[in-house]
C-alpha cells in the first residue's frame, strides 16, 4: 500500500471516529444520527450536479448497497439494545476485514501478501481485544454478540459492494454522494415517524444543525476518502486500515470526552498501531 494512500485512510478513520464522538457526546443520539443522516443527504444533493454521474455500470451497486446499509442500521440498534456498545461495537468493526479478507480471494481474485494479512491480524485482534479485555460483570450475554456477529457479515458485504461499485463507477466521490442520498431517505423517514410529534422537536433541530452539517460532512468525507483508497488498493486492507478509527475513537474519549480508559485499551491500541505499521510493508 502506497504512503499516500495509507495516509488518506487514516485521515478517513479520523473523520469517522470524529462524527461519531460528537454524536455520543450528545444527549438525543437517535436524533443526532438522523440529523448527520439529513445533512449529508442534503451536502450531496447540493454538490452532485457538478460531478460526473457514475457509470452505468455502478448503479445496480448503489441498489444493492442501499438496501444492506437498511439492513445493517437495524442491526446495529437491536445490537446497541441488546449489549454494552463497549462489546458490540468491538465485534461489529474488528470481524469485517477479517471476513473480507478471507472471501476477497474466492470472490474477486485479490490475494494478499504475507505481510497483508499480518497486518489486518494485528488491526483486528486489537480491535477485538477491546470487546473482551477488562470487562467486568462476567461473560458477556449470547444474543448482542450474535446480533454484532450478524452485524459483522452485513459490513463486510456492503465493503465488497461499494468497493466494486465505486471501481466500476469511474468517479467515486459521485458513487459515494448517490449512496448517501439513497440511503438517507428512510433514515429522514424513520425521523419524521418517531420525532415529529415530540415537544420542542423544531428548537431542538436548529440548534443541532450544526451537528447535522458538521457530521454529515465528516461521514461523507471518510466514505470518499475511504471508497477512492479501495479503486487503489486491495479492498480488503483499506478494509483493515479504516477500522483503526476505533484508535482515534479511544483518544477522542479520553482527552475529549474525558472518559476513563484503562490500561487493556492502551494496549489493544498499541496492538492496532503494530498492524498499521506491518500493513506499510504490504
Amino acid at each position: 500500500m502506497s504512503t499516500t494512500v495509507m495516509i488518506a485512510v487514516l485521515f478517513s478513520a479520523l473523520l469517522h471516529a470524529s462524527w461519531n464522538a460528537v454524536v455520543k457526546s450528545g444527549r438525543e443520539k437517535g436524533l443526532d444520527i438522523v440529523l448527520v443522516a439529513t445533512g449529508s443527504a442534503a451536502i450531496a444533493a447540493a454538490v452532485l450536479p457538478f460531478l460526473t454521474p457514475p457509470a452505468q455500470a455502478s448503479w445496480h451497486f448503489l441498489g444493492v448497497s442501499a438496501l444492506i446499509h437498511l439492513v445493517y442500521f437495524v442491526l446495529v440498534g437491536a445490537a446497541y439494545r441488546a449489549g454494552d456498545m463497549g462489546h458490540v461495537y468491538p465485534l461489529m468493526r474488528g470481524t469485517p476485514p477479517l471476513l473480507v479478507a478471507l472471501a476477497s480471494g474466492p470472490l474477486i481474485g485479490e490475494t494478499l501478501k504475507p505481510a497483508g494479512w499480518f497486518g489486518i491480524l494485528f488491526i483486528c485482534g486489537g480491535i477485538l481485544a477491546m470487546a473482551f479485555v477488562g470487562r467486568r460483570g462476567g461473560t458477556p450475554a449470547l444474543r448482542p454478540t450474535l446480533l454484532a456477529l450478524a452485524n459483522a457479515l452485513v459490513i463486510a458485504g456492503y465493503t465488497f459492494v461499494d468497493g466494486l461499485g465505486a471501481r466500476a463507477s469511474g468517479s467515486p466521490a459521485a458513487y459515494t454522494l448517490w449512496g448517501f442520498l439513497l440511503m438517507a431517505l428512510p433514515m429522514m423517514v424513520y425521523g419524521g415517524v418517531v420525532y415529529s410529534r415530540t415537544p420542542g422537536i423544531a428548537l431542538r433541530v436548529r440548534s443541532r444543525l450544526p451537528i447535522a452539517f458538521g457530521g454529515g460532512a465528516c461521514s461523507i468525507g471518510a466514505y470518499v476518502i475511504t471508497l477512492w483508497a479501495m479503486t487503489e488498493a486491495p479492498i480488503a486492507l483499506v478494509s483493515a486500515l479504516r477500522e483503526t478509527s476505533i484508535i482515534f475513537a479511544v483518544a477522542i474519549s479520553t482527552f475529549v470526552l474525558k472518559e476513563r480508559s484503562g490500561w487493556s485499551r492502551t494496549a489493544a491500541a498499541g496492538v492496532i498501531m503494530a498492524g498499521i505499521a506491518v500493513l506499510k510493508l504490504s
